[in-house]
């Protein structure tokens, strides 16, 4: 494992990986949360965040003129790897096409034709990861990889995302379970107060909830 990627997974495990009892967007239930966004949104995250990816596009050969993803998780990975890259332009998905001005679903780099990687931050089911792809190749885009940061491997997405992806392959940088070792590491006698939060980030700031009694808060804004 390179210092980066290293560097990249002991930030995910101490400032992005919750134990607890969580509700996920997917409807299901889990022991433990990741928020990828308070890592890659970081300042040191976001430079580790663009190495790592650019890192991996290279070692693949895959050559893409740009990378992008579904808004808004892909979104911090998307300007960090072009950032980082000095090369690679960069385009974001709508969820759904604008209503207003051009009404387009791509944002960003727009040439047809280009070979691009898609790329997302947490992959369960994959739905977010299909979106892209699939919005896309709609355009006219040549995808040739999807990379997502985070793997949940017991969502089984990864079926979804292949199927999708094919012939294109599809990598995770870490597995869950790599997150969740390592933040065990730093935390050797379990975290202090599991909790169970439907909405895992405080109400007044976004960042990670420790607690939901009486409201979904973070440490600093503890009641």
């Amino acid at each position: 494992m390179s210092p980066a990627r290293k560097e990249l997974l002991v930030l995910l495990a101490q400032k992005s990986f919750r134990l607890g009892e969580f509700k996920l967007a997917s409807g299901g239930t889990s022991d433990y949360y990741i928020d990828c966004r308070t890592t890659t949104l970081d300042a040191k995250g976001s430079g580790l965040t663009g190495q790592v990816f650019i890192d991996e596009i290279r070692s693949r050969k895959w050559k893409p003129q740009a990378i992008g993803g579904l808004t808004m998780g892909a979104d911090p990975i998307v300007v960090a790897v072009s950032v980082v890259s000095r090369e690679l332009h960069g385009f974001l998905v709508r969820k759904s096409e604008k209503q207003h001005g051009t009404g387009q679903r791509i944002e960003g780099f727009r040439e047809k034709g280009a070979c691009v990687v898609i790329v997302d931050d947490v992959c369960t089911t994959g739905a977010s990861t299909v979106q892209a792809i699939e919005a896309a190749r709609d355009f006219g885009f040549e995808v040739v990889g999807v990379v997502c940061l985070v793997e949940r491997e017991e969502a089984n997405g990864r079926a979804n995302v292949e199927k999708a992806a094919a012939p294109a392959p599809f990598v995770a940088i870490f597995q869950a379970n790599d997150v969740r070792q390592e933040h065990l590491k730093q935390n050797p006698s379990g975290d202090a107060s599991p909790i169970f939060a439907i909405a895992a980030s405080c109400e007044l700031c976004g960042r990670p909830a420790v607690t939901n009694v009486p409201r979904n808060r973070c440490a600093a804004h503890q009641i």
